[in-house]
């Protein structure tokens, strides 16, 4: 079944998304990024996602890209704010969640999203993980969460531009 004429999706080629829940404080990362990269001239082909906290939903909308860009907060102890670019190198063989299928982490999704979509798996991914202060329900986001967000914003514009933006 066709779509109507202009209905049907333009071709995309990079998906963006933001993960996380905006209703609690830093865990906001990745959906606020998102909100951040929209005021912007994105270019043709580049899909902006909230993903909020629906894994599965992730995994289908990187469905045939060639390129996916997943951000989203951590917190494994280091200094709020701190980035880390995980590349897609080291994203092989990420194990699909097990059980509550509502409730996946970034790294599940992207397991996920390997096994549901074997070849139109994007052959490119890259993972932002933000450093959050806290992820109490109803705090808002840190300074430096937010300093951090746009500082990859603008790294992902560069990207997006040819200019392989890294945070440094």
């Amino acid at each position: 079944m066709s779509l109507p004429d202009g209905l049907t999706p333009a071709p995309t080629h990079t998906v963006i998304v933001g993960c996380g829940n905006l209703l609690r404080g830093d865990d906001a990362a990745g959906p606020v990024l998102i909100r951040l990269l929209a005021d912007r001239q994105i270019p043709t082909g580049v899909r902006l996602i909230d993903g909020g906290t629906a894994g599965m939903d992730v995994a289908y909308a990187m469905k045939g890209s060639q390129r996916a860009i997943v951000i989203d907060a951590s917190r494994i102890g280091v200094a709020p704010g701190t980035v880390h670019r995980v590349p897609g190198e080291e994203l092989v063989d990420l194990t699909p969640p097990q059980g509550n299928l509502h409730r996946f982490r970034w790294d599940q999704a992207l397991g996920f999203a390997q096994w549901l979509l074997k070849d139109e798996f994007p052959a490119d991914v890259t993972v932002y993980l933000v450093e959050g202060e806290s992820f109490e329900l109803g705090d808002a986001l840190s300074a430096s969460v937010q300093a951090s967000i746009e500082q990859i914003a603008d790294a992902i514009m560069d990207q997006l531009a040819g200019d392989d933006g890294v945070i440094a």
